[in-house]
């Protein structure tokens, strides 16, 4: 259903339009459950696809890379982190997207109307899908770590929204790289000035330093706006910056 349409958008109607109709609800078995999660495997992160990256990354893929990030906090955060639940996090935050699917910021939908749905989308899950699953128990605690992202109030929350920027960072450099410098990411270092934590930021650094190095080596043309400063330096739009902040902000 396109953003714009005046119907309201129901994660019923979108599970029953899945092949072979909606996976079966109430059961003890968490297997329809699994069937769902097949979703996350095949839906495409959105964002890429305006630059023509049509065969990019799945929204599993970034999860995944995400958890895996978790556990290489260094000592000077991991002392004070859940290293497991913040994999646990990174694992879950966005396993709404298996039926609302990847909204970007260039899609109109406001960030309530997509915060309702990925919510209502997690009830599905929680109460429908896995409502008896081991007395609804493991359920419950994926809906709580979710809701704990998306508050985004404990450290945890905090340093897995890092990871989730830091993640885009790295994947929208990498697909520079496989365009061999025909292909201007530019447009996502932006999301580098929203990493809070300085030991995340380090490594976004990192990245952004290999990129500048990539580029004057590939004829130096490209757009950066993750230097200190560069909102104001670039011409990015304003309207389009607005965007930006309301999704990635936290």
């Amino acid at each position: 259903m396109s953003a714009n349409s005046e119907k309201p958008w129901a994660v019923e109607e979108v599970a029953a339009s899945m092949f072979g109709g909606a996976p079966a609800s109430g059961t003890e078995s968490p297997v329809p459950f699994f069937h769902m999660l097949q979703r996350l495997k095949t839906t495409k992160r959105e964002g890429w696809r305006r630059f023509g990256i049509d065969q990019g990354e799945s929204i599993a893929d970034h999860m995944y890379r995400m958890s895996l990030i978790t556990m290489f906090a260094p000592p000077s955060l991991s002392s004070r982190l859940n290293i497991p639940h913040c994999t646990k996090m990174a694992l879950v935050h966005d396993m709404a997207e298996a039926l609302v699917g990847d909204i970007t910021p260039m899609d109109g939908v406001s960030k309530p109307e997509k915060s309702r749905r990925e919510s209502t989308t997690m009830d599905y899950f929680v109460d429908g899908l896995l409502g008896r699953v081991n007395g609804g128990m493991t359920g419950k605690d994926i809906k709580e770590i979710w809701q704990e992202y998306e508050d985004g109030v404990t450290l945890e929350s905090q340093f897995v929204h890092d990871v989730d920027k830091i993640e885009l960072v790295l994947q929208m450099f990498e697909y520079e790289k496989s365009k061999q410098g025909k292909l201007d990411l530019g447009e996502f270092t932006w999301v580098a000035t929203k990493i809070m934590m300085p030991e995340v930021k380090a490594w976004s650094d990192a990245v952004m330093k290999e990129r500048e190095e990539f580029w004057n080596a590939h004829g130096g043309v490209h757009t950066d706006y993750s230097k200190e400063g560069g909102e104001k330096k670039t011409e990015i739009r304003e309207e389009h910056a607005a965007n930006l902040n309301e999704y990635y902000g936290k």
